[in-house]
């Protein structure tokens, strides 16, 4: 075959360290913009970005010679810079290490989307935690408490 087809989407979550609420409502946009072309600059198709003060959900269509925790290393180290280049926090800003990928087929990207858009009216009812956690199961993904 002379080409490469594919169809990957993964839904990618991860936190500031500590959850501290930190993502402030001025710069939010303006951070998910930021991340949003890094995911472009490096081949990749944002469809969906958002998140709360402490954390942030993105759903990229992926392409199969994208090495997903390099993606997500360039995503952080990239932001983080950008954060204190831009001033918009008062303290050194880090995000957690690790992070949750989750895959979806085509069928159900616009429930992921939309759950997406909603994380903030979802977490007036559920904790960074407990999202994170039912995550996990529902994809059957082994881990250990502590480290959540």
């Amino acid at each position: 075959m002379a080409n490469t087809y594919s169809q990957i989407y993964i839904q990618i979550v991860f936190a500031i360290q500590n959850r501290e609420a930190s993502i402030q409502s001025e710069w939010e946009a303006e951070l998910h913009k930021y991340i949003s072309g890094i995911v472009k600059e490096k081949g990749q198709k944002m469809l969906s970005i958002n998140g709360t003060d402490n954390h942030i959900h993105f759903l990229i269509g992926m392409k199969p010679s994208c090495c997903l925790s390099d993606l997500v290393r360039e995503i952080k180290k990239s932001s983080t810079n950008f954060i204190e280049d831009k001033g918009f926090s008062s303290y050194k800003f880090k995000w957690q290490e690790g992070f949750g990928a989750f895959s979806y087929g085509q069928s159900q990207l616009d429930a992921v989307i939309k759950y997406i858009e909603n994380q903030k009216v979802h977490h007036n009812k559920s904790s960074f935690k407990d999202e994170y956690v039912k995550l996990l199961k529902l994809f059957n993904v082994e881990f250990k408490d502590k480290f959540v």
